[in-house]
């Protein structure tokens, strides 16, 4: 029999990281592939992206519709429980053999959830790695306690896997799936990127995406408010923001991001550049800016500066290219002047990517494939 893996997905990031898994599974001849879409992918607001998913040409076999008009922590907790209810459901009709997640997102929580109920054992990408300023690290190490089968970025990521209790024979360090989309994605020059962007891009540019810093109450406004200080006298420069994710006080960002582009003329917003075009604009711009993960795990093979805004990534292993700064507009101010500087210029040269150099893909998804199943779902806890 065939084994049926069902690969779930929230959101556009995600998606783009899985995206070359979920093709080799497609033309692999030897598994039945499944997509769950959820959460920002089926909502307007935040650019409908499930079209994405099958504009590559795959199909989507359920889409579970979880997220409530809110970003509150009690609207969060509330689309988790949504979340459970339409997986169990998704989980009972598809009757996967193997659920494939990513990340640490409640969206995926919530699948998790349902697939420990009904005994389907889960492989988990991504784990072992720490966020000290999101819940997401809480979900990310709940997700491989939940998991049987663990694909992480680094050897570091392994390790604290091991130490969670996960049995070293069932971890495996594949590298980072951003470098593998990086070494696959054909990538657009200045002025088709300009084209499909509907912009002009100055002599100088910057690329921005600010993500709220879940585990500190009422701070991502304030944050948000020094940085566009610092945005707001860069006149010289122009500036590219992609917006924040579904978390709590992301409304209040996306406001933010709004009304500074509506003032300033040398800045434009998008919901959802797709990979392609967030790749390219990585590609022209002179600096990456904001707290995202991509700056850390994909930015560096690019060998472009990153300016990494306070706690939100504390934890992840960095390379040279990283200059991490305090979320006030001197420490943001000052970041910008030493990413432009000949002696920083002298540092990217160097620069290495810890993630791997890609092959991720292809690794998870020959193991995938071939790992056997049988007595899976019964863990034993590993102790150091």
């Amino acid at each position: 029999m065939t084994r049926r893996i069902c690969v779930v997905t929230g959101t556009r990031a995600e998606y783009g990281l899985l995206r070359w898994v979920i093709d080799q599974l497609k033309w692999s001849g030897e598994v039945s592939l499944q997509i769950i879409a959820t959460g920002m992918h089926l909502s307007p607001e935040f650019g409908l992206t499930v079209r994405s998913i099958e504009d590559d040409g795959y199909e989507v076999d359920r889409k579970v519709e979880m997220l409530l008009s809110s970003d509150t922590s009690v609207g969060l907790a509330k689309s988790v429980g949504v979340g459970v209810m339409g997986f169990a459901d998704a989980i009972h009709d598809l009757k996967p053999d193997l659920l494939l997640l990513l990340g640490d997102r409640f969206e995926i929580l919530s699948a998790a959830i349902a697939a420990m109920m009904a005994r389907v054992p889960i492989a988990h990408i991504h784990g072992g790695e720490a966020t000290e300023g999101l819940i997401d690290e809480s979900i990310r190490h709940s997700l491989t306690k939940m998991s049987h089968l663990h694909f992480v970025a680094t050897e570091q990521y392994r390790r604290r896997v091991i130490q969670l209790g996960e049995q070293p024979s069932s971890v495996f360090n594949v590298g980072g799936l951003g470098v593998d989309a990086i070494r696959r994605v054909t990538r657009l020059g200045r002025s088709e990127l300009e084209k499909s962007l509907g912009i002009r891009l100055l002599e100088r540019n910057v690329l921005v995406t600010f993500h709220p810093v879940t585990l500190e109450s009422h701070s991502a406004e304030a944050q948000m408010t020094e940085l566009l200080a610092v945005l707001g006298q860069m006149n010289d420069t122009g500036i590219v923001f992609t917006m924040p994710n579904a978390d709590t006080d992301g409304r209040v960002l996306i406001r933010q991001i709004n009304e500074f582009c509506l003032s300033h003329s040398n800045a434009w917003a998008f919901v959802s550049l797709g990979q392609q075009r967030y790749f390219s604009c990585v590609d022209l711009v002179d600096i990456v800016i904001g707290n995202s993960s991509s700056g850390l795990t994909e930015v560096p093979s690019f060998r472009k500066p990153t300016i990494n805004i306070g706690d939100r990534q504390k934890g992840r292993v960095k390379c040279s290219s990283v200059i991490d700064c305090s979320p006030d507009r001197v420490s943001i101010s000052r970041a910008i002047q030493y990413a432009r500087s000949l002696e920083f210029e002298a540092v990217l040269k160097s620069t290495v990517n810890p993630y791997g150099d890609g092959g991720a893909s292809e690794a998870i998804v020959d193991i995938l494939v071939r790992y056997s199943l049988e007595g899976l779902l019964k863990k034993r806890f590993y102790d150091l």
